[in-house]
């Protein structure tokens, strides 16, 4: 099942939208506590009901992606690199159709219990 999956690295969180197969269909950029982190996912779930807010680009690799941009145009997610246009925009109707009822896994409090014992 498609979901978030929040990990820790560094002391940093972030996270990481999965399709059923558990391969990244959206990634975030790093946040500083967890609580701005799970912001960001409840942003994802409501920003990408707006098509306005998806943005379809090319790589210097001729690679295709997309942006997904909060309401104040900053980029909240950040898709991983499709082949061609085809494979993208199927990934946007995914993230379209799926992130809103989305679960999370917060996989960084394994991390958390992890490094006490260091």
């Amino acid at each position: 099942m498609e979901k978030f999956i929040i990990s820790k690295k560094n002391g940093e969180f972030r996270f990481d939208f999965v399709d059923e197969s558990g391969d990244i269909v959206l990634k975030s950029g790093s946040y500083t506590r967890k609580t701005m982190c799970i912001n960001g996912i409840e942003s994802i779930k409501r920003n990408s009901q707006d098509n306005s807010k998806f943005k379809s680009k090319r790589s210097i690799n001729n690679e295709s992606y997309f942006n997904l941009k909060s309401f104040n145009g900053k980029i909240i997610g950040a898709s991983v690199m499709y082949k061609d246009k085809i494979s993208r925009d199927l990934a946007i109707e995914f993230v379209k159709k799926n992130a809103i009822g989305a679960g999370i896994d917060d996989q960084s409090k394994r991390i958390l219990k992890a490094e006490s014992y260091l």
